[in-house]
């Protein structure tokens, strides 16, 4: 090797260098966690490339980055799958072969596709799969950092999801017992916290450290994987260029990707935290400071009215810290929408090819294409992930078939209609056949209740503040390729307007409509639910415009490059460049939001560490020791009594942050889950109860009833019941297996 090729190799290894240096001084000893969670990702990644590599075989890196969660998603849902039809235990050790098993089938495919003279690794583009990785590091670092300065699982939902990590971790059964109702199990969409324990069990760290890894890995990958997709569609519209500057536009597009879909904000933030502000410094008015929530509280509560919803998005769940199914669901998303695409460039490259085949070649290609099997097993773990992403991005890949199909079926009615069909009842069928364990025991009867037309609607100017940048973006992007397309074309049928327009363009098209689509639905209908009365439109618009704020920020960047690359049209050019302008201007958001939710964050000695359960030292001080007792102590999932209290409270701080089951927990959220409130009121009386009663007889009997092991007495059930609390009678009913030397917190177990 010449001597200026090892002086370059050296200087690309130094990033890397620099960047483990970096996360060994910003984490400090969170950092062998932080190392062993991106290596287990890396090396599962490795081991997924067989395979990613046949699915993402025309991309330029193979679907390297997407190879991760390929890797998750397979190895995850094969041990979920086995583990709820009853054939293994969920423990370490099966996690453990599961994977295992994985990666030598994966390596059996390494080898046949050798055989057949295919290349699935990605060897010709290794600087870019280097930079990804480097991108990827820096942006899952990034995050954990600043994670680091409010690790705290306490606050939202966060009860809630570290409550169902800490159950699952207890089971060796799925689904686990519901910590909040302990006669039933958990009867909600428990996915995307199962993948992180499933994650957690691999790598063998502590669930209180891997709660805020897994949200950080996320928000890691939700800018790497927009990069990867957006600097493949910018290079597939490119083609082959010599130029310089050309050369580097994938990359600074995709990198403008990455920031849209994982960082940026919207223009609630721009009016509403600079612009209005600004004005009103001009008038010598006093400014208030702007608070980052209100961007996803805004229609309904500016101005104050009725109808309040909630609009969220990416960067906003990835700094509240919250590990809901929306938020660990972006990075299976993602791998989804890059599957159509390499689906669509498989389909359109073998229909340039023009090759000829009998029909039952035809079916088989049409039917057996790998992308499209791939995404139909995607579609159906989103029933367990997310449900409303199942529906979101069937309508989704059903709009890429038909896209597809009129090209490929040259404009023929029912060959377009009848290929599509078939295709979608495959991509159903094969979804609701595999997520069958989870469907069978799931009862959504009380979460959906009809679709109803919405009797409240967003003001203009609302609808604009929110999703006005992106959307007049995309629609200036599809006119201007409609009116390139169809001026001076010959024929003007749908099937030639198609065929003209270059894949990443339909694409971009595609995503942009779909996105406008989730935007205008809750402006005509909504999903009736519990919530109905004031906040009715609040659900539906919250899942449907998270989704399209995904979308959204992946074909505005690609729009704003396709009008001020690719477009000739001056007017066009100087409104794209706004747009940039603007988008960059959204990007404040990010800096508000860190600055307000994480404190100094340019001070790394104040980082506190990534343990989501020290809050417990300063917020329930009388209740702490007790609570790391039991965690301690007890093993399997025996029920812990302790007072139950209002959806968001402090309540529940014991079985959340033990994941042992309790009689009866946070009360919306079981209405919501079992919907019977007469079962849920009855619940509540007979804890009080236990708790107060001086009919030592009909005690045992509750404690009985409903299997109690240990009863918990802590700063909640004194707050709760007062001077009504009966100790002497708690105390008698068995051994106190804890007692604090500080605080009158004791634990009792029954006889």
């Amino acid at each position: 090797m010449k001597p200026e090729t090892i002086t370059k190799q050296i200087f690309k290894i130094i990033p890397a260098l620099l960047l483990v240096a970096l996360s060994a001084f910003l984490l400090q000893g969170d950092v062998w966690t932080f190392w062993t969670w991106y290596l287990l990702a890396l090396v599962m990644g490795v081991a997924a490339m067989p395979l990613t590599g046949r699915l993402f075989r025309r991309f330029q890196d193979r679907g390297w980055m997407f190879s991760k969660v390929t890797a998750i998603a397979v190895s995850g849902f094969l041990t979920w799958f086995l583990v709820a039809v009853k054939i293994i235990k969920f423990t370490t050790g099966t996690c453990i072969v599961v994977t295992l098993v994985c990666a030598a089938a994966s390596l059996i495919l390494y080898c046949r596709e050798q055989k057949a003279g295919f290349e699935c690794i990605p060897f010709v583009h290794l600087d870019l799969v280097y930079a990804e990785e480097l991108l990827f590091f820096a942006a899952f670092l990034l995050w954990t950092y600043f994670a680091g300065f409010h690790p705290a699982a306490y606050g939202t939902e966060k009860f809630m999801d570290y409550g169902f990590m800490e159950a699952m971790m207890r089971s060796k059964t799925l689904p686990a017992t519901d910590l909040w109702y302990s006669q039933g199990k958990i009867n909600y969409y428990y996915g995307g916290q199962y993948f992180a324990v499933f994650l957690t069990k691999l790598s063998g760290a502590k669930v209180e450290l891997t709660y805020n890894l897994m949200r950080t890995f996320v928000a890691g990958l939700a800018f790497a994987m927009p990069f990867s997709l957006v600097h493949q569609m910018v290079t597939d519209r490119l083609g082959k260029t010599g130029s310089r500057w050309k050369k580097a536009l994938p990359s600074v597009t995709g990198i403008l990707a990455g920031i849209s879909v994982s960082i940026a904000g919207n223009m609630h933030y721009v009016v509403y935290g600079q612009i209005i502000p600004f004005i009103r410094k001009l008038k010598g008015e006093e400014v208030s400071s702007y608070w980052f929530p209100d961007a996803t509280r805004y229609i309904g509560f500016n101005p104050d009215v009725e109808d309040k919803t909630i609009h969220e998005f990416p960067c906003y769940s990835f700094v509240l810290g919250d590990l809901h199914a929306h938020v660990v669901d972006i990075m299976f998303v993602l791998l989804l929408l890059g599957l159509l695409y390499a689906w669509m460039k498989k389909v359109r490259t073998a229909e340039l090819s023009g090759e000829s085949m009998s029909r039952k070649q035809f079916w088989k290609k049409q039917l057996l294409m790998p992308q499209l099997l791939a995404a139909g097993a995607l579609l159906g773990m989103f029933h367990w992930t997310n449900y409303w992403d199942f529906v979101i991005y069937f309508v989704v890949t059903c709009g890429a078939a038909l896209f597809m199909n009129i090209i490929g079926q040259k404009g023929r009615s029912k060959w377009v209609l009848g290929v599509t069909a078939a295709q979608a009842a495959e991509v159903l069928i094969l979804a609701t056949v595999i997520i069958l364990p989870f469907t069978l025991q799931f009862d959504t009867s009380n979460m959906v209740q009809g679709i109803a037309l919405a009797k409240h609607h967003s003001l203009p100017h609302q609808l604009l503040v929110l999703w006005g940048l992106p959307g007049i973006l995309t629609i200036l992007f599809v006119v201007s390729l409609l009116v390139e397309k169809l001026r001076g074309a010959e024929q003007k049928s749908l099937y030639h307007l198609l065929a003209s327009i270059r894949l990443p363009d339909l694409f971009a098209v595609l995503l942009g409509l779909c996105a406008i689509g989730l935007v205008l639905i809750p402006e005509l209908v909504y999903v009736r639910d519990i919530y109905e009365n004031g906040n009715a439109r609040a659900n539906t618009m919250f899942k449907l415009t998270y989704q399209a704020y995904i979308m959204f920020g992946m074909t505005m960047i690609y729009a704003i490059f396709r009008l001020l690359v690719i477009g000739k049209n001056k007017i066009l050019k100087v409104l794209a460049f706004i747009g940039l302008f603007f988008f960059v201007w959204t990007c404040g958001y990010f800096g508000n939001s860190v600055h307000s939710w994480f404190g100094e964050v340019w001070k790394p000695s104040q980082y506190k560490g990534l343990n989501a359960t020290a809050f417990l030292e300063t917020d329930f001080p009388e209740d702490v020791n007790g609570i790391r007792w039991l965690k301690e102590n007890i093993s399997d999932a025996p029920v812990v009594l302790e007072a139950n209290g209002d959806s968001y409270s402090e309540y529940e701080r014991v079985s959340a942050m033990t994941g042992l089951p309790t009689i009866m927990g946070w009360y919306v959220h079981e209405w919501l889950w079992r919907g019977d409130l007469a079962d849920l009121n009855a619940k509540i009386e007979e804890i009080k109860e236990i708790y107060t009663s001086t009919d030592e007889t009909r005690v045992k009997e509750l404690l009985e009833n409903y299997n109690v092991s240990y009863i918990f007495v802590g700063s909640c059930e004194r707050n709760k019941y007062g001077a009504d609390l009966n100790n002497d009678l708690l105390k008698s009913l068995g051994e106190v297996v804890f007692q604090d030397s500080e605080y009158p917190t004791y634990i009792v177990k029954i006889n």
